[in-house]
């Protein structure tokens, strides 16, 4: 803890639990959308690990077949889907609140803009299948 400034009047500060964020359901999902970038950064480094072991060879890729099939990276894999979809809907839940979109001089209903959200995430996954199994 400071010391007061001299001259400067000490403030009071309320004692904070570290357990707030277990009090209301919006605290807990606020933290929990917090925790989902962990989760994401996750699996941003798993794909640009496995894009490394296929540009390594098929030896290379089936060494991180393996990995990426053994028990505790299936887990955190699952839970970092789960997170991903938090994230996912959250977000596309706070967009319409984060910027007011206006078409001809009228705001774009909130709903608009979320089945536009939506309907985007579904178009890329369905360009991503054809992809891969292409």
């Amino acid at each position: 803890m400071s010391a007061p400034v001299q001259g400067r009047p000490r403030t009071y500060r309320r004692p904070i639990s570290v357990w707030w964020w277990l009090k209301k359901p919006t605290y807990l999902l606020f933290v929990l959308r917090e925790l989902s970038s962990i989760f994401i950064a996750w699996l941003v480094a798993f794909l640009v690990v496995m894009v490394f072991a296929i540009g390594r060879g098929a030896d290379s890729y089936q060494a991180f077949m393996d990995w990426a099939g053994s028990a505790w990276v299936m887990v955190i894999n699952i839970v970092a889907f789960l997170f991903t979809a938090l994230h996912t809907v959250t977000w596309f839940l706070l967009t319409p609140k984060a910027m007011a979109l206006r078409a001809r001089g009228r705001a774009v209903p909130a709903g608009m803009i979320i089945v536009g959200e939506y309907v985007a995430l579904a178009i890329v996954s369905a360009f991503v299948v054809w992809l891969v199994f292409l």
